[in-house]
């Protein structure tokens, strides 16, 4: 009788085993919507620009949460996710180039959800 009760403990561990496993597994519930500003910048030989810097901010002067200030990659690319919601946003790239101060400004607008994409050209 003592082997019975090893393998009805034995069941019931496994059972719960493999329920805390489906539990894990579950899908995290979907976050708040957003909105994805990706953009590229150029120098002026047209060719992508690594690590220049990227601010970002409301033109209504509301305060961007996720982060206003990035860097471009090595493919010149940047992207920032905002709030699914309408609005105007500045993005403004810089460069310090030896003497030189390269920059580009754009507007550019959300609405709701989307991915909106910019090309930024710097400029002396």
């Amino acid at each position: 009788m003592g082997r019975g009760l090893n393998w009805t403990a034995m069941a019931a561990l496994v059972v719960l085993l493999i329920a805390a496993t489906a539990l894990a597994q579950k899908p995290a519930p979907k976050g708040a919507p957003y909105a994805l500003i990706f953009g590229t910048v150029y120098g002026p030989d047209d060719r992508p620009v690594y690590a220049a810097s990227v601010q970002v901010r409301r033109s209504d002067g509301k305060k961007v949460k996720q982060g206003d200030e990035l860097m471009s990659d090595h493919q010149g690319e940047f992207a920032l996710r905002v709030p699914a919601e309408k609005a105007d946003y500045i993005i403004r790239a810089e460069l310090k180039d030896g003497k030189r101060k390269l920059a580009a400004e754009s507007q550019v607008h959300v609405n709701f959800d989307e991915r909106v994409d910019i090309g930024l050209h710097l400029t002396e």
